[in-house]
C-alpha cells in the first residue's frame, strides 16, 4: 500500500481519484485527524470503509464537502442558521447535522433521518473532493474505537494492508475531530465537542448551545453522531486513574511504574 506525497500534488490526487472512483477506500488528510474516505453517494464504497475500520453499522458518517453547493445537494433543509455558521466556520472543523437528501444512502445516516456535514479547510482533501465531484464520506483513518490518527504513520500503523492508499501530508494541524452541532435540535445541541467551542458557536448564532451531547449509548441503535458510542478513542496502552486527594499514593504508583 503507497504512501504518497502531496508534494507531488498532481500526482498524488489523480492516484487518489482513481481509487475513490473506482469504489476503494482512501486515506485523506484534514485538518482535524486523517479520515478514511469513499464516495458518500455509493453505498458500495461506504461500505468497504466499515469493513476496513470495522465500524458497527449503526455509527454514522461525516459527510465532507468542498462547496456550499455540495453541501446543499446532501441535506433536505438549509436552514438561516446553517448558513450563519457555514459562513463563519467553513472550511473548518464544525460539523452540521441537518435533515438528509434522498440522495445520500442509509448507511451513511445508520438509517436515520439526519446527515452529519462538513467542509474541511485542508487544501488535499479540498483538491481530492472536487476533483472526484461527489462528497467524501469519511470516518477517522483507524479501527474502530482507537484513538484517531494525526499522521499517515498513525494510518498505516493501524490499517494498513486494509487499504489501498494513504496520502501523507505531515502532521494534522488541528489534531482533534471536528464539533458536531445538531441543527435539528431545538436549541441546538452540541453532539460531541471539537476543534470549534461551544462559545464561537453561541458568539455567532447569538442563541443559547447545549453543551452537554446526550448520555453515550450503551446498547446497539442508530446514533446521530459519530462519536457517541459508549466506547470510543480508546487506547491500546492500560490506563489508570490515579486520585490527587492520596498524593503518597500517587507518588508510590509513579515509582512503581518508573
Amino acid at each position: 500500500m503507497p504512501c504518497l506525497d502531496p508534494r507531488q500534488a498532481d500526482r498524488a490526487v489523480a492516484e487518489a481519484v482513481r481509487w475513490l472512483q473506482a469504489g476503494q477506500p482512501v486515506a485523506l488528510p484534514t485538518e482535524t485527524v486523517y479520515g478514511l474516505a469513499a464516495n458518500a453517494f455509493d453505498p458500495a464504497a461506504v461500505r468497504a470503509v466499515f469493513a476496513a475500520k470495522g465500524r458497527p453499522a449503526h455509527n454514522p458518517l461525516i459527510v465532507h464537502v468542498a462547496s456550499l453547493e455540495m453541501a446543499r445537494a446532501c441535506v433536505a433543509e438549509w436552514p438561516e442558521t446553517a448558513a450563519r455558521l457555514a459562513g463563519r466556520f467553513w472550511p473548518g472543523p464544525l460539523t452540521l447535522v441537518l435533515p438528509r437528501s434522498s440522495r445520500v444512502p442509509d448507511i451513511v445516516t445508520a438509517g436515520g433521518p439526519t446527515v452529519a456535514i462538513r467542509w474541511p479547510a485542508h487544501p488535499v482533501m479540498q483538491a481530492v473532493i472536487r476533483a472526484c465531484g461527489f462528497p467524501l464520506a469519511a470516518p477517522s483513518a483507524n479501527r474502530s474505537s482507537r484513538l484517531s490518527p494525526t499522521c499517515a504513520a498513525h494510518v498505516l500503523r493501524s490499517l494498513g494492508g486494509r487499504i489501498r492508499l494513504i496520502l501523507d501530508a505531515g502532521p494534522c494541524p488541528v489534531g482533534i475531530e471536528s464539533t458536531v452541532l445538531d441543527l435539528t435540535a431545538r436549541p441546538p445541541r452540541i453532539l460531541r465537542p471539537g476543534g470549534v467551542s461551544r462559545e464561537a458557536i453561541v458568539a455567532c448564532l447569538g442563541t443559547d448551545v447545549l453543551a452537554s451531547p446526550p448520555p453515550p449509548a450503551a446498547q446497539p441503535g442508530p446514533q446521530r453522531s459519530p462519536g457517541l458510542l459508549s466506547k470510543h478513542y480508546a487506547p491500546e496502552t492500560p490506563v489508570e486513574l490515579a486520585a490527587w486527594t492520596d498524593p503518597a499514593g500517587l507518588r508510590r504508583r509513579l515509582d512503581e511504574a518508573g
